[in-house]
């Protein structure tokens, strides 16, 4: 059970992919213009990273060693093709927002790092936790991105007004806001995580 725990707070905190690996960078500053945005996105690419290291996992003795990398992308791009139609059909509004980001999951290295690191040697349960860890990191980091964007470019949080607009940076709604607020994010992370291992040892 320990190790199981252990497997999920590795892709939380101590191996996030964006705040410590800084893996997926192009969703993570591209999408993060809103917290609702980088929710969704999180939350749209840990459902396929769960999903896809489940079949890789399931499927890894019978990928042959030469063709393993093409069949894994296959893999994630049918989930993401699936993710795509249901957030098309029932989630129009949604789409629009995010537009190109969703089939752009395809090729977000964190999925296929996961599957070529973690799903591919490791039991179909440990693989959706390995998934379900990183995907909460993924999440997490996007969201308190957005967060971060929203409430200094607009001075709203998840849509709601929390003080004028006027008196909002429009620099965080733009990209270069993106860099200055995630380089913040990640110091304020490697600090967390330093107290962390001073706390442990």
């Amino acid at each position: 059970m320990k190790n199981k725990i252990r497997i999920v707070w590795q892709g939380i905190l101590p191996s996030n992919p964006v705040l410590v690996l800084l893996l997926g960078m192009c969703a993570t500053l591209g999408t993060t213009s809103s917290a609702t945005n980088g929710l969704m996105m999180g939350l749209s690419t840990a459902g396929v990273l769960v999903c896809s290291n489940s079949v890789i996992s399931m499927i890894k003795s019978l990928v042959p060693d030469k063709v393993r990398i093409p069949v894994f992308i296959v893999v994630i791009a049918t989930f993401v093709t699936m993710l795509q139609m249901a957030v098309s059909a029932w989630l129009p509004a949604l789409n629009a927002s995010l537009g190109i980001f969703i089939p752009l999951i395809v090729v977000n290295c964190i999925l296929l790092g996961r599957a070529e690191a973690f799903a591919s040697r490791n039991s179909v349960v440990d693989s959706a936790l390995d998934g379900l860890g990183c995907g909460i990191g993924f999440t997490l980091a996007l969201t308190i991105l957005g967060a971060v964007r929203e409430l200094l470019g607009t001075g709203s949080l998840f849509g709601f007004a929390l003080y004028p607009e006027d008196y909002g940076m429009l620099l965080f709604v733009l990209a270069p806001g993106a860099f200055i607020a995630l380089g913040y994010v990640i110091a304020l992370t490697n600090v967390l995580l330093r107290r962390l291992c001073k706390g442990n040892n």
